[in-house]
């Protein structure tokens, strides 16, 4: 059962869905935001597999009973490894998009 809502006398009525320059406003808002959350979210997944990645190296080599600062060591450089190359990807797939939206512009002339 769902109430209606009944705003205040005193509240301010505003009609902003019928403003397209409002609408354009809010979805490019929307659009900036969901650009910097996708980009975190990249960040946030190259960090996750780095560390995976790493660690998964550690436990193997601790499990072949190989020494201990090699084992380390070698897990180290598999997680910069996989963070840099992540990193490039990520810079590589941005620079992908932006030429294409550019390429996408310059056909829409």
């Amino acid at each position: 059962m769902t109430r209606q809502h009944f705003p205040h006398p005193d509240q301010l009525m505003l009609d902003w869905e019928n403003d397209p320059a409002v609408q354009a406003r809010i979805e490019q808002l929307a659009a900036e935001r969901a650009e910097r959350q996708s980009f975190q979210w990249r960040l946030r997944l190259m960090m996750i597999e780095s560390v995976m990645m790493g660690s998964l190296v550690i436990a193997a080599g601790m499990a072949l009973r190989q020494p201990t600062a090699m084992v380390l060591q070698s897990g180290l450089f598999v997680a910069a490894a996989c963070l840099a190359s992540g990193m490039i990807l990520i810079g590589l797939s941005a620079l992908c998009a932006v030429g294409l939206a550019r390429l996408r512009k310059r056909w829409a002339r």
